[in-house]
């Protein structure tokens, strides 16, 4: 006699999604109780399909799943949101691609992960209102390093492990965080830090959102700059919604864009 699959319920929310076959997709979703899991997706290619719009990218929804031989099956979805707002703007929308495709590459398959769940719907909402992007962005990346078990050291020298007193100091990302002096002058990768930078690089990493939203100024470029370096090395390869986005600003796309 065969089995039959069992089915279960999950809040998910789309992070990507690729061809399968003529009609089908499978869909990446990340989930509060069961991490990151793909989903086959039947006949959603055909404009007859009900579920299609349900199953886009950056899209919250209550899927219903049937555990098959290889991976589960979508057996039915409802949009919970849909971040309209995100689909409208380019440079939200890039943010957002950016975020999910962070969660894709960095988090392992079907580890539970509520924080980092909640987390990334968090930001989704930062990104969907129009707050402070780039804020919202900085503090994303910061904790998503940490949940994933990349977080940088920026309290003690990764290399000797005395405390990081005055400066200059010195950021690695093969280290894995900011530099003494006199470990900086063997590291020829390592990049200057300036201290306004450490502080806030320190604040993003142990605040809360409140409490970065409330006394945090901009950020800057080089705070940036050195998380997305370092967020390269972690991954050991580029963003690819970051160089999709730029492409798109060079062409000139108008808005609004579809993903």
């Amino acid at each position: 006699m065969i089995r039959r699959a069992r089915l279960y319920k999950t809040e998910a929310i789309v992070l990507r999604q690729r061809k399968l076959g003529e009609a089908d997709r499978i869909v990446s979703l990340y989930t509060p109780n069961y991490g990151k899991l793909d989903a086959k997706a039947k006949g959603v290619r055909k404009t007859i399909s009900r579920m299609a719009g349900h199953l886009q990218p950056l899209t919250r929804c209550a899927v219903q799943l049937a555990q098959g031989r290889s991976m589960e099956i979508v057996a039915g979805c409802q949009t919970i949101e849909a971040f309209p707002a995100l689909r409208q703007d380019l440079e939200r929308l890039s943010c957002a691609l950016y975020a999910a495709e962070l969660v894709d590459r960095m988090l392992p398959e079907r580890v539970e992960a509520l924080a980092t769940y909640q987390l990334l719907l968090d930001t989704l909402h930062r990104l969907e209102a129009g707050i402070d992007m780039e804020l919202a962005l900085r503090y994303f990346e910061i904790q998503l390093l940490g949940q994933a078990g990349f977080r940088p050291e920026l309290e003690q020298c990764p290399a000797c492990g005395s405390a990081l007193l005055g400066g200059p100091h010195r950021f690695s990302v093969t280290a894995g965080g900011v530099l003494c002096r006199s470990c900086a002058d063997g590291d020829v990768e390592a990049r200057p830090l300036s201290i306004d930078a450490l502080k806030a690089l320190r604040l993003l990493q142990r605040a809360s959102w409140p409490e970065i939203a409330r006394v945090l100024p901009a950020m800057s470029r080089e705070i940036e700059s050195h998380l997305r370096s370092y967020i390269v090395y972690v991954l050991e390869r580029e963003v690819n919604a970051l160089a999709f986005i730029e492409r798109l600003r060079r062409e000139g796309k108008g808005l609004p864009v579809e993903v």
